[in-house]
């Protein structure tokens, strides 16, 4: 098996905080998102970062990683898991399987798996239906809105000569409109066989809506952070923004406060009986340099605007 590193593939150190672990997804999501980009192999780019970002912003995760990346990240040689390794994903109480888009060794190492005892007497599984199964299905916020069907790779332990042998599955699954991140997903029949011709187990599917590089979510709303120049801001414009199904004009009015919020009715996210609204949250940004010119305009501005943002404070 292959050793990912994640922290290259996020382009960060290994001591970077989470404000620069997302502040670098975000950069790299944007780049590779498989709807504004236009280099190749876009997708699985941006599955390969979204990957690095699901290890490195959980600070449990993180630490598992870190000690496996001590172990044996820097071996030319395939990558083995380490003896005795137990990752706190497996000792959940769900009985999980891979998470559908992320790689082989994210798999190994970090996603949930079934708790499978091979000392149980094989008589002992003809009490009941197969084995229900539980995996986490990565989803981008666009697909909530389509309802796009989706191919998923899981694998269902199936009895065999008094053996457990973990068969690989391959489904297409739609993804419901409005579903929300949490959300479990029933499929029924699709988990274990059961014994003797009884019941088959179910398959649950766990949405995890993947973050997206330009729009935070709350609720059925969206949050897009709107930079603006002083002047934009002050004298009003108009401009394009994007949203989750293309671009929308808007009229950003004179006088605008950094930290205002506009809204986009309609923009949102989809419940299975609203529809949630776009928010764009003004952010003043100021220029990182300056030529004479601005400066002398700045200097300007300055003398005839006597205002004082810190007036309150006497």
């Amino acid at each position: 098996m292959k050793f990912k590193d994640y922290y290259k593939i996020l382009q960060v150190g290994e001591t970077a905080d989470l404000k620069e672990i997302k502040k670098a997804y975000r950069k790299l999501a944007l780049k590779f998102h498989p709807d504004t980009s236009s280099e190749a192999d876009t997708e699985d780019k941006f599955k390969e970062v979204a990957e690095a970002y699901e290890v490195l912003k959980d600070s449990t995760k993180r630490a598992e990683y870190d000690e496996l990346r001590r172990y044996g990240g820097s071996s030319s040689a395939g990558f083995d898991v380490p003896p005795g390794w137990q990752s706190s994903a497996r000792n959940n109480q769900y009985h999980g399987d891979e998470h559908g888009d992320f790689s082989d060794f994210f798999n190994s190492f970090f996603a949930g798996r079934a708790q499978n005892n091979q000392q149980q007497q094989h008589h002992d599984s003809d009490l009941f239906k197969g084995q229900d199964l539980e995996m986490e299905l990565p989803v981008f916020l666009e697909e909530t809105l389509s309802g796009k069907t989706k191919a998923i790779d899981y694998h269902v332990p199936t009895y065999a000569n008094n053996q457990v042998k973990q068969v690989k599955k391959t489904l297409k699954v739609k993804i419901p409109l409005g579903v929300a991140d949490g959300e479990r997903i029933r499929l029924k029949g699709q988990g274990a066989p059961g014994s003797e011709n009884k019941l088959n187990g179910d398959l649950y599917l766990v949405i995890r809506l993947v973050p997206h590089p330009l729009f935070d979510v709350q609720g059925i709303n969206l949050i897009l952070s709107l930079p603006l120049t002083p002047w934009e801001a002050a004298l009003g414009t108009k401009l394009e923004i994007p949203t989750l199904d293309g671009k929308v004009k808007l009229s950003i009015p004179a006088n605008s406060q950094s930290g205002q919020k506009l809204r986009v009715k309609g923009k949102g996210l989809k419940s299975k009986t609203s529809q949630g609204d776009l928010f764009a949250v003004i952010k003043i940004d100021i220029p990182p340099s300056t030529n004479s010119e601005t400066k002398r305009l700045w200097s300007e501005l300055a003398e005839a605007d006597k205002y004082n943002p810190r007036a309150d404070w006497s």
